[in-house]
Order: structure tokens, then sequence, then C-alpha cells
């Protein structure tokens, strides 16, 4: 009786996990069929349409919608028989949470389908960013011989791996610069697809912080938070900006991992705003404990926001300042916000009853960045100029890489430990082993999302990615390493 039970609960729960899959899918199907790729696409009508079908002697075409009868009929729009109806024969595995877990290996279809969704939920997003540049950074190309090992070892990835873009910037040029190609997940994604960043954005976030702290907006990393109502009353108020930089803040009992409530993401930033966890969530109230490294997304975002308060309604600008005219972007960037929507539904998720409007002053701006391969390069060619020209900006990533300190993480903990990066400066990591004298900072994100900045050899690598399910140790570490 007992494995009956069990055998119905999980035929239960398998049947609700694809009928919660079922409206994205159908998309992607459409999507497919709409945008030419029936290769992945069975064309396939309800029998009541086939009938139609069949009595007014239609031909169902290889590309675009069923073409209608010359004599419409009410029949073929109550069937909907206008509408795309078939299905696609590729094999995609569900996740829990709708997400790839962390270091998978996803088949093809799998990934390609992940990709479609992420690019779709990142649509109905708010925005904080910038407009493109009128005048981009066009980089110096000169790319390795075919023969050369690293190319080789990239290519192979970018055919087997989930692997998007790879991008290698060495002696002032690019010297790799590979993308998927079409038969993999190239109908997704080209040199122009804005792509997630996920937690790479946190380092984003410091270099905004950066030139907040160089246009006179706060004083310095040692910056006492005690000049924005929303911390009134929590463990951040009047600490210093540089504990929050480092994820040191003595909130590791509030940590997602720790803190035990019946949500899903108690401190979360990604799914309220600042003023929700300060006033009505988990930090109400707060009380700080012993500093120590505790890698959560709210600091983050906490921290964007703070500058957001800070710049005297000059946010925008800033922004401009950084990506448009220092970066020069060729596409439009920004980061992430929660719109009332998205706080909509995860307050109902959460069985948080309280519901509001979200405004600008509650803090809801993201860590989340979104931007196209060259982008994300020539950002990262900002920093790196920064810190070698030994500008204001410069001066502040010096400071953090300074103040670094340690994340005393076990090697087992693979995710946290974020490649074998012993420390963590800023929203930065740091310390990476074999390296650890070198001025190496490092950016992950979920998903495979990397950039590596050598800043004393000159070198960048930036990895896009759906998965990471590519070696890192070979086409990242090693290559920052020793150049190959």
């Amino acid at each position: 009786m007992k494995k009956i039970i069990i055998v119905i609960f999980s035929l239960v729960f398998l049947s609700n996990n694809v009928v919660a899959n079922d409206l994205s899918v159908a998309k992607f199907h459409e999507w497919l069929f709409e945008n030419g790729h029936t290769e992945y696409v069975n064309i396939e009508q309800s029998p009541g349409c086939k009938k139609l079908i069949q009595k007014h002697g239609l031909k169902v075409p290889k590309v675009g919608l069923f073409d209608e009868p010359k004599v419409k009929t009410n029949e073929w729009f109550w069937l909907e028989c206008h509408k795309f109806q078939g299905t696609s024969n590729l094999k995609i595995k569900f996740y829990k949470y709708n997400e790839i877990p962390e270091f998978s290996k996803p088949n093809k279809d799998t990934a390609l389908y992940y990709l479609y969704r992420g690019q779709e939920v990142a649509k109905d997003t708010s925005r904080a960013g910038s407009t493109k540049s009128n005048n981009p950074y066009k980089f110096k190309i000169s790319l390795r011989s075919d023969d050369d090992k690293t190319l080789k070892k990239v290519r192979k990835a970018m055919n087997k791996t989930s692997m998007l873009s790879y991008l290698l910037y060495e002696d002032g040029k690019i010297t790799i610069d590979e993308i998927t190609p079409l038969d993999r997940f190239g109908i997704l994604y080209d040199n122009n697809t804005v792509h997630t960043s996920a937690s790479v954005g946190k380092s984003f976030v410091s270099y905004v912080t950066g030139h907040a702290i160089c246009e006179g907006y706060i004083s310095s990393i040692d910056h006492k938070l005690n000049d924005w109502e929303l911390l009134e009353n929590t463990l951040f108020y009047d600490q210093k900006l540089i504990d929050l930089l480092n994820m040191a803040a003595g909130h590791h009992q509030y940590a997602d991992s720790n803190i035990k409530t019946g949500g899903l993401y108690p401190t979360n930033s990604n799914k309220n705003t600042i003023a929700f966890h300060m006033k009505d969530g988990v930090f109400k109230n707060s009380k700080k404990s012993k500093s120590k490294y505790q890698y959560t997304n709210l600091l983050t975002s906490m921290v964007i926001n703070y500058v957001w308060h800070k710049s005297d309604g000059n946010f925008q600008d800033l922004l401009d300042k950084v990506f448009k005219e220092k970066a020069k972007i060729e596409n439009d960037v920004w980061f992430l916000k929660n719109n009332n929507e998205t706080i909509r539904d995860e307050n109902k998720n959460n069985k948080i009853k309280k519901e509001y409007e979200v405004r600008d002053e509650d803090g809801p701006i993201r860590y989340s960045f979104q931007a196209s391969r060259y982008d994300y390069l020539r950002i990262a060619k900002a920093i790196l100029d920064d810190w070698q020209n030994d500008t204001c900006v410069g001066k502040y990533l010096k400071s953090i890489q300074e103040r670094k300190i340690s994340k005393n993480l076990s090697k087992a903990n693979k995710v946290a430990n974020n490649h074998n990066a012993k420390s963590y400066a800023g929203f930065f990591h740091t310390s990476y082993s074999g390296m650890a004298k070198r001025n190496v900072m490092g950016m992950y994100g979920y998903g495979g999302q990397v950039i590596v900045i050598d800043f004393d050899k000159g070198r960048i690598i930036v990895v896009n990615s759906i998965t990471d399910d590519y070696s890192w140790k070979s086409l990242v570490h090693s290559v920052i390493k020793k150049g190959k």
C-alpha cells in the first residue's frame, strides 16, 4: 500500500511539474516555428482542425502559420486552428525552480530551452542602465592560428558544452574570438544578443560604486551607512561600506543558507525590494554578529541602491559615465529591477500578505546585469585601463584589493570557492590558486558566466554560457596563469 501511495505521489508531482512548464514550452515551440526553425518542430493540428484542412483541401506549409480556408467558418476559429498547435522533437529535462543546477551537464535540447526561457524572463523585467554609445570602442584583432592548442580546446568546448562565447584579450587586442555555431545555440545567441551576467553583475556594482566615490557622492570605502532611512533599526545601520563590499557585515545568521522562515528566499534581493527586507522582512530589528565572509545576493543590491540614494538624482548620469562614455558600449546595457508584477508574484509564492507599489526609493535595483558579449569585454577593458592608468577609480580598485578578506571556505564547497579564489575583495574574487601574489581579480555568475582580469599582464577572459559544464581549469585558469 505504501509503495502504491509513493507511486501515485510521484506521478502527481511529475504531472504538476510538466503542467508548470507547459505554458513556457508551448511558447518556445511557437517561437521555433514562427522563426523558421522547423527542424525542431513537429507540425501537428488537432483532430478537429485536420478535418477542416481535409474538407477545404488545405496544405500545411513548412514555415509560417497554417492557411485559412477561403470560405472562413466560425468553427475554424472556435477550434483555434489559426494558432500554432505543434510540438517539438526536443528532449527537454525540466529542473526544480526552473533553473539548471550548478555544474550540471544538460543535453543540447535542454540547454537551448533554458536559454530561451531566461531571455524571455529578462524581457519582462524593468531596467536601470545606459543606451549604446554613439562611438563604441573598436577592438584591435590579431587572432591566434588554427593550430593553437588553447583555441582548439575552446572550439571543442563550443561544440560539446553549453558555452556561448569565449573572448581572450591580451597585449591590447582580441586573440581568441569564438561564438556558438548555428547548429548548437546560434539561433538564440549572436554578437548583439543581450545575455545575463548573473553574479558577474556584483562586480559591476562595485565598479559603479568606485565611480560614485570618485564623483564625490560617497566619501570613501570607509563611509558609514548612517544616512539612509531604509537601514535604520537593522544590523547594517552605521556600518562601513567596505564591510558590505566584502560581504562581511555580520549578517551570516540571516543568509539564505542559514535563515529558517516559511519563504523560499527570505534574504534574496531578486525576490523583493530593499525596503521590504529592512522594514518587513527578516532584517527588521536585526542585530549584527561577528564580521566574517558570507556570500549573499542581498548586500550587492543594497550597495547599488545605496549608490542610487547618494547620487542625488544623478544616478542615470553616473551609469552613462561608466558604460556609455568610458566603456563605450555598442548595445544597451542594464541592471534588472524588481517591478510591481515581480514583487506581487513573489509575495504570493512566499506567503507575504502585504502588497505595495514599487518605488525607486524602495530599492528595487538588482545586481543582475545584461549585456552583449563584446560589451562585457568593453567593460572589463575599462576596468583594466583604470587600474593600469592609476585613475581615481583605479585607486578604488587597488584599495579594495588591499582590503581583501579570506573566504575561509572548504575545498569541497565548489560553488562558493568560485574556482579556488581564496579571497574576496569588494565584490571581486581574488587570490586564485597559483596566482595569490598576482593582481588578478575575477567575476563569476550562475551558469558559467566568467570574467577574469589579470592587471599585471593585461589579460582578460570573458565567457558566456548557459551552464557551467566546460573546463574552468584549462580554458580560464591556465590561460590567465600561463597565457596558454
